[in-house]
């Protein structure tokens, strides 16, 4: 069962779900592109069952009230701000952080910037920003499967080609993970206006080979789905040479990029499971 919060910051206002008790563990969860809070669903009914508070806001650009016209607003600096303004709304000195697809490309940062935050980290999908950009530099396979990003980059092309014939593109690349239902839910917000280029404009202001990242000493778990087709094998394999802490990581065979609605029962045990490690 979750809950609506609202989270105001000096950069607006969050939309967020949550659940389980306000004194419990907290866990923070960052959602990828294009969705948002609600992809966890399950992860947020499971850790409030196990006694965590976990939190999953709508980021900037995905919540109305923090939805800046400017391409810069979306760079990594003002994304992982984001994340410590939220957690100390929350009233949290330490948590763990949980993120899939772009939310696990700013967790990365948050932990190379932030370590004393953070019990654990857990990765879905999004490898560490150094791997990612070597492979993207000198493997043609994962060149291959990185291709959209130039499209995404390209303001007005890409919402028009995303929106296209009843947004059929997003539906192909939605659908079968996630259900009708979400799937419904995620299409009508991001075409309420201005929220698919807000959405659009984190790739805009930032290239995953521009993130800066050092090795991470936080304990970190990464799930990688072995089908996904937009983050390849080398750089979900060179991944454990960029973590220090404690690492884990799980390839999940079969699962696509969308691990969280994919394979919510898998992925759920696996967090509890490294928090439960990782008491901190």
């Amino acid at each position: 069962m979750t809950t609506p919060l609202r989270l105001t910051t000096d950069a607006g206002t969050f939309d967020a779900l949550t659940a389980g008790p306000a004194d419990g563990r907290g866990v923070l969860l960052l959602h990828g592109f294009p969705e948002g809070a609600v992809e966890w669903e399950h992860q947020l009914a499971a850790l409030g069952a196990a006694g965590h508070h976990a939190v999953a806001p709508d980021q900037r650009g995905y919540s109305p009230g923090v939805r800046p016209d400017d391409v810069d607003a979306y760079r990594m600096d003002a994304l992982v701000a984001d994340v410590v303004a939220v957690a100390g709304q929350l009233g949290w000195d330490r948590f763990d952080l949980v993120g899939h697809d772009w939310g696990a490309a700013i967790g990365w940062a948050v932990a190379d910037r932030h370590p004393e935050l953070l019990r654990t980290f857990t990765a879905v999908s999004v490898p560490h920003p150094r791997p990612f950009a070597d492979a993207l530099a000198t493997d043609p396979d994962q060149q291959s499967r990185s291709a959209y990003l130039a499209m995404f980059r390209q303001p007005g092309q890409a919402e028009g080609m995303l929106l296209a014939d009843d947004a059929a593109l997003l539906r192909r690349m939605l659908g079968a993970a996630v259900g009708p239902a979400k799937l419904a839910t995620y299409l009508d917000r991001l075409t309420a206006p201005g929220a698919l280029t807000a959405a659009l404009n984190w790739y805009r202001a930032t290239r995953p080979e521009d993130v800066e990242a050092g090795p991470v000493d936080v304990p970190t778990l990464y799930v990688w789905g072995g089908a996904d087709i937009g983050v390849g094998p080398v750089a979900a394999h060179g991944t454990a040479a960029w973590v220090k802490g404690p690492y884990e990581f799980l390839a999940l065979d079969g699962v696509s990029h969308w691990v969280p609605e994919e394979a919510p029962d898998r992925l759920s045990a696996a967090l509890l499971a490294h928090l439960a490690r990782h008491p901190g």
